[in-house]
């Protein structure tokens, strides 16, 4: 018996908090000299558009450029702790990009269900903390037996205290 959670987070890249990032690079004992070269990156960046010869400036203060040669990277860097949060034993969590999977092993559908919305309670916690959120109507969960038998067959399985909605199939 098994859960599979596919999480979504709400404007991922866009949302990567910069003081985050910064705190994951002094935790992986990044070379100084790489660690002020981001820091220097990240500061006083701003963006200016224009229209009409009028133009508005605004501060950004977090986000990183999906396309841009360091913008991976510094998600990853943000993302990571994610993964080594201390989840049980029945938990397994992958990430792509910024896709969260977390499947669940359990005895029972009861029993899948009760660890999937703690480890989730969990998962909120962490995105709270780092002001990422999660996006529970993108989110979707997956119940996975090979019992013939008669068994609970519905999860409730919440994100941000809302149902996760239950799907026969997930694309990866």
């Amino acid at each position: 018996m098994a859960v599979i959670a596919s999480l979504d987070i709400q404007g991922a890249f866009g949302s990567a908090w910069w003081p985050t990032i910064l705190k994951g690079l002094r935790e992986t004992e990044c070379p100084r000299n790489l660690y002020y070269l981001t820091q220097d990156y990240l500061k006083e960046r701003k963006a200016t558009i224009t229209i009409n010869n009028i133009s508005t400036e605004k501060k950004i203060t977090k986000g990183c450029p999906q396309a841009s040669c360091c913008g991976m990277g510094l998600w990853n860097i943000q993302f990571d702790p994610l993964l080594k949060l201390p989840y049980t034993k029945h938990t397994k969590a992958v990430a792509f990009a910024d896709y969260l999977l977390i499947m669940i092993r359990a005895e029972s559908v009861g029993k899948a269900k009760n660890i999937a919305n703690v480890e989730l309670n969990k998962i909120t916690k962490w995105a709270r903390d780092i002001k990422l959120r999660f996006n529970e109507g993108k989110s979707k969960v997956m119940l996975l037996s090979r019992r013939k038998r008669k068994e609970q067959t519905e999860v409730e399985i919440y994100l941000n205290d809302k149902a996760i909605p239950q799907v026969n199939s997930l694309k990866y």
